[in-house]
């Protein structure tokens, strides 16, 4: 599967993410000369090359009637909140984004992000959206940021996009309202419902843009998913901090849910020194009748050179608690520890397949470059006893069965 995955550790802005999505393309100056030819009116991209904490990437400026629009912003992320030009309402947004010849898809984009933002300036000032002028996001710099971020989204054509958790920084910005709380109050609200965070840093790390454009293309919020990359692209912003300001990519191929699978199970263990080996018996049978997907015992040394057995219980999160109940229930401990555990575990398909001995049932597990096939223990002892034969024998007379259903 085609995956974007964005590290969004020093938040997320429109310029920021632009430069990013550039530097993923072989030909970054091409693509940023079809943005120019886009025709946005009296704006300009600029791609420089510029290092963070040496680390090399790039920065993109918007020139907006030969201005560079981020000369006055606050903290270095790409969007003062007051750029001094004319407002607009969202007609005169989509006005200009409906002339400028888009794709279908990229114009659908391009306007629904501005959607997201307008929305939150909305609810944030409480006045209806055909009222909201939009002095913090709507000049030309955001409208060339949003419409930049679509159209080399498009140009990519990934199956999915993943993020990390957003910084969104911390301390107070400076607005046409007055100053504000960071995150902004129209960015607060775009990021509900996304893991968000402030690790101390003073400064507006993620803008309205930034989240609205996250909002809206973002499939998940995780850890960087297992992935073979092919290309990473760096977007820095004007500012400096200790730590390199800049949005990474990583473009690359997942694979495939259906392959592999990977979940959380708990791992809960006893020591007894008192139970008899009949009593255990029954306490895994039970286990395992409640649910417990693996049960073992380990002969252990215990205090006063006793000897005794642990008993390791595994199960889900959600069984955990009736596990728990039959443990105390089944055996003579007092206490029970817990582990939380990740497995990876193979696809698995089950198929029939027709042997001169009969039918015999066969699971397939797949995944991670490996592929393994076993038939059923019952299969492989009925052909044994009729045969009078091993069980390795008839694991060996039956191999490469023609398979005759799925």
């Amino acid at each position: 599967m085609k995956t974007l995955y964005i590290d969004c550790g020093m938040g997320a802005a429109g310029d920021m993410l632009t430069a990013a999505l550039l530097d993923l393309f072989p030909d970054k100056e091409k693509m940023a000369g079809r943005l120019n030819a886009l025709g946005i009116p009296g704006v300009e991209y600029r791609l420089s090359k510029v290092s963070k904490c040496g680390i090399g990437g790039y920065h993109m400026d918007v020139i907006v009637n030969g201005q560079i629009e981020d000369e006055h912003m606050h903290e270095g992320h790409g969007h003062s909140h007051d750029h001094g030009h004319h407002h607009m309402g969202m007609h005169g947004i989509e006005h200009i984004v409906r002339d400028l010849g888009l794709s279908a898809d990229v114009e659908k984009d391009v306007l629904a992000v501005y959607k997201l933002i307008a929305d939150a300036e909305s609810e944030v000032h409480g006045v209806p959206v055909s009222e909201i002028h939009f002095h913090e996001v709507g000049t030309m710099d955001a409208v060339a940021d949003i419409v930049a971020v679509c159209y080399l989204l498009k140009e990519l054509s990934v199956d999915e996009i993943a993020a990390s958790p957003v910084n969104v920084g911390s301390g107070s910005v400076h607005c046409a309202h007055g100053i504000l709380p960071v995150p902004a109050p129209a960015t607060a609200l775009i990021l509900k419902g996304i893991p968000i965070y402030n690790d101390g840093i003073n400064g507006e790390l993620t803008t309205p843009t930034g989240a609205a454009l996250l909002k809206y293309y973002v499939n998940r919020y995780a850890d960087m998913p297992k992935m073979t990359v092919a290309s990473i692209g760096y977007g820095m912003g004007k500012k400096d901090f200790e730590r390199a300001n800049c949005v990474r990519m990583m473009l690359g191929e997942t694979m495939a849910e259906t392959d592999t699978d990977e979940d959380t199970v708990i791992m809960l263990s006893c020591n007894v020194d008192d139970m008899t080996a009949e009593e255990t018996g029954f306490a895994t049978e039970q286990l395992f009748e409640g649910g417990a997907l693996e049960v073992y015992t380990v002969a252990v040394g215990m205090k006063k050179n006793r000897p005794g057995t642990l008993i390791r219980v595994i199960c889900t999160e959600d069984n955990k608690e009736n596990i728990i109940g039959l443990i105390f229930k089944h055996t003579t401990t007092i206490g029970i520890r817990e582990s939380v555990m990740h497995r990876y575990i193979l696809s698995r398909e089950a198929y029939s397949a027709e042997t001169p001995y009969g039918t015999v049932h066969i699971k397939r597990s797949s995944g991670y470059g490996t592929q393994k096939e076993k038939a059923e223990y019952e299969d492989l002892a009925r052909i044994a006893r009729n045969e009078r034969i091993s069980l390795r024998e008839a694991s060996r007379i039956i191999e490469k069965p023609k398979p005759v259903s799925n």
